[in-house]
């Protein structure tokens, strides 16, 4: 099974900025766009945000402007950038193809927005 490998979770204060990376295989990579997904404790799965392989982005309501999702073919990545952090963006974040999920989970990035 394919899983993509997430990093740059931590600890923020409220405000704070982080960079997401994930990586993923570059066949599927490179044949897909792709998401970002988060969920906190007790709550299910959300999506955050996809770009296409053309790099059109769309975002949920809940961060739109606030984060910005990047890919780089050459190195089979996605990013996230995640500016002015609230509290309620507390959550283990993962990425995954869009808008099937093509690859088993990852272990995701722990994401804590402190108030």
């Amino acid at each position: 099974q394919v899983q993509p490998v997430e990093s740059g979770g931590g600890l923020v204060q409220a405000g704070g900025s982080l960079r997401l990376s994930c990586a993923a295989s570059g066949s599927i990579f490179s044949a897909n766009a792709m998401g970002w997904f988060r969920q906190a404790p007790g709550k299910q799965r959300e999506w955050v945000a996809w770009i296409s392989r053309g790099g059109t982005t769309n975002y949920a309501n809940s961060v739109k402007v606030r984060f910005t999702i990047s890919r780089d073919d050459a190195k089979t990545t996605v990013y996230l950038q995640m500016n002015s952090l609230k509290p309620d963006d507390t959550a283990v974040y993962y990425c995954n193809t869009w808008p099937s999920y093509r690859m088993s989970w990852g272990q995701g990035t722990q994401v804590t927005v402190s108030s």
